[in-house]
Formats: structure tokens, sequence, C-alpha cells
């Protein structure tokens, strides 16, 4: 039988989703708690892989068990996991459902907190300078969904088939000091968001233009891009299936 788990986590204290040796990973948390549980060796498989010190409001995995579970097995699982991660529900699928082929889409949320907050320093990237230009950053980010390679983005010692990536939504808003930029895709590379964040801000504050934005896309070099903004500010936000 299989079983998908709907839950969030505060990546601060992990080196992201995917069990890697010598360090700490939410994937090895669950492993673990359903390991304990089932008193047996417990493997999930999640929708996709976030970086060290990123977070997930909604990230979904799963795994198979030979036996229905109960009703409060989410109970279960919590009172095992540290406090940072959070299963929200786990529920039974086909047995053919797969937690990451079967994504249709996934969207992510970079946080950006113009001036100081003492209470959101784990989970903003705070800009104490001068404020971005939105329209132009908006403009910019239109361009992103005429094109499919996104190797400009990408982390450059990584291994993929692929460069090529679906963007359907790609939009900054402000409300007050909060400044958020919402992306979807079918697919992400690795650092993909935070270096198109960065490269985005860099029109923001005038250092380079829209032509600029879409020379650099067109360049498929990692070199030409902006900088890669911190982790804390980026959630995955939501998974279509």
């Amino acid at each position: 039988m299989r079983y998908f788990i709907a839950l969030s986590y505060n990546g601060k204290n992990y080196h992201g989703w995917q069990i890697q040796p010598d360090v700490i990973s939410v994937q090895e948390k669950l492993n673990v708690a359903l390991s304990t549980i089932f008193q047996k060796e417990i493997l999930v498989v999640g929708a996709g892989r976030t970086d060290t010190g990123v977070h997930a409001s909604e990230m979904y995995a799963h795994f198979d068990i030979e036996r229905e579970l109960s009703e409060n097995f989410a109970f279960k699982l919590n009172a095992i996991l540290p406090s940072d991660i959070v299963v929200q529900k786990v529920f039974l699928v086909a047995d053919d459902k797969h937690a990451r082929f079967d994504a249709v889409s996934r969207s992510y949320e970079y946080k950006i907190w113009l001036g100081r907050n003492p209470f959101l320093l784990d989970f903003s990237w705070q800009i104490h300078s001068q404020e971005p230009d939105i329209t132009l950053m908006n403009t910019a980010a239109k361009l992103l969904l005429e094109y499919t390679n996104f190797q400009t983005f990408s982390k450059v010692k990584t291994d993929v088939y692929t460069y090529n990536c679906n963007v359907t939504a790609a939009y900054w808003k402000q409300e007050g000091n909060a400044l958020t930029f919402y992306i979807t895709a079918n697919r992400f590379l690795r650092n993909m968001v935070r270096a198109i964040v960065g490269t985005l801000l860099d029109v923001g504050f005038g250092k380079i233009t829209i032509q600029d934005f879409k020379e650099i896309i067109e360049s498929k070099s990692r070199g030409n891009a902006g900088l890669s903004v911190p982790a804390k500010g980026l959630f995955l936000t939501h998974i279509k299936y």
C-alpha cells in the first residue's frame, strides 16, 4: 500500500531535503521516524529537492507499507519528528502514484523585508539600503515565461539531463515592507530561483537593464547572472498533482 505524506518544515537546521552523507536532512528525519514506528527500514520519496536552509510550507513524499494505517498516524509521526518538521496528513493513494514524477508543477516564494525586523531574520532576506523598482522587476520577470532554457540560473556543477523548464508564472508583489517573488514551473534547477531573484534585483536597483536581463538568459552562462540570494528567504509553497 502506498501512502502520501503532506508536510512542512523550517529548513534552517537542515542541509536540504535529500539525504547526504555526514549531514542532517529532512528526508533522513522522516525515514528514521517511520522506521522507528514500523520497526523496519522505511524510505520515503520526496516530490523534489530543496537546498540547504530552504523552507517548505507544502511538501509531499510517499512510502510503501503492507498494512492500513490508523487515522491518527500523522499524530504518531509528529510525536517522533523534531518540532521543525510537521506532518499535516498521511493518506492512502494508488500504488502507482509517485510523489515526484506525478507532480505537474511546483511553486516557490522568495520573501524580502525592506528594512530591519528581528522576528523575520530566519524567514526573509532583509534589505536595508534603497528600495528596488518593483515595476521594472515585474517587466523583467514576465520575460521568464518566454524562455525554456534556464542554464544561466543553474548551479554550475550539477548533474541534470536538461536545463529546460516551463515557467508558467513569475511576478513580484509588495505589501508594506514585505516584498515577495512568486514563481511556478513544472520543474526547477538547483539554485534557479535564488539566482533569478538576485538577477531581478539587479534590474530593480538599476545595475542592469531589461535588455541586459534578456541577454543574460540567452547567454546560458551562470557567470553573467546575479548573486544567489540567501536561502532563508525561499519557500516551497505548493505542489500540484
